[in-house]
């Protein structure tokens, strides 16, 4: 990590939809290096507030800032070369291959009439490689599985190697091997990239394994934030998730359980 100053950092934010506000007054930085898992129970705001730290949402108060600018400051292409986005979901409207699909994550690097070069596809042959896809290059996008479409879609993030990542579920559709193999992604680029890195999860014990601080998203807007340790209890995860949970320890790592 770096003392530099955060990358991210996040002043007195509130997001809100509607009459329903999931956040309030958070105050939140995020240093080059660290990773941040975010918790909540289903509807509690995650998503929305991911996309607002994307900047892709207003938020209703506060502002976020990268490397100390706002996102109107930064403008599209810088603000795309700082932050890769990965949503929840995504839809494909057209016939692309594998390789051509990826490629879309090195075009924050051309200059605006410019062409993917060597080196471009390189790197992108390195991400597919990364995640398990590297045969899969001529293939049909629309001819892949949900797990296979996921692991493009973050091969495709990883050719555009922003400095920070936001992931919306990075894990959904994938099946064990390959969801440890893809944190274990992200964590190298935090380690040896000083990227930072913040993602919705729905398993504790994953947060506990892969990051170092907790943002936990209760359904009253009400946020909590701090060191993976202190943040991931049996009680503040049955109160997190209106569910009495255990905490199981094995091997120096941490599982949690529905009682």
């Amino acid at each position: 990590m770096t003392s530099a100053g955060p990358l991210v950092e996040v002043r007195q934010l509130t997001v809100s939809i509607g009459q329903r506000t999931f956040c309030r007054d958070l105050d939140l930085s995020l240093q080059p290096g660290e990773r941040l898992a975010i918790l909540g129970r289903n509807g509690a705001g995650k998503s929305t507030l991911l996309s607002v730290l994307a900047g892709l949402r207003v938020p209703q108060a506060g502002e976020v800032r990268l490397n100390g600018a706002t996102y109107a400051e930064l403008g599209a292409r810088r603000s795309a070369l700082l932050r890769g986005w990965l949503p929840q979901s995504r839809g494909d409207a057209f016939a692309a291959t594998v390789l051509e699909t990826a490629l879309v994550g090195r075009h924050p690097h051309l200059d605006r009439w410019g062409w993917e070069s060597t080196k471009d596809a390189q790197i992108v042959r390195a991400a597919l490689a990364a995640v398990d896809l590297a045969d899969f290059e001529q293939r049909d996008i629309q001819t892949l599985s949900g797990g296979e479409r996921q692991r493009l879609a973050i091969a495709t993030l990883l050719a555009q190697a922003p400095q920070l990542f936001l992931l919306d579920e990075p894990i959904a559709y994938l099946d064990l091997k390959h969801q440890i193999a893809m944190l274990e992604l992200f964590a190298t680029a935090a380690r040896e990239n000083n990227a930072a890195v913040a993602m919705v999860l729905h398993e504790p014990a994953l947060a506990w394994r892969f990051c170092d601080r907790v943002l936990l998203v209760h359904s009253d807007g009400l946020t909590e934030c701090g060191p993976t340790r202190t943040m991931l209890t049996a009680e503040r995860l049955s109160a997190l998730y209106h569910y009495p949970m255990l905490a199981v320890e094995c091997e120096g790592r941490m599982s949690f359980l529905p009682k």
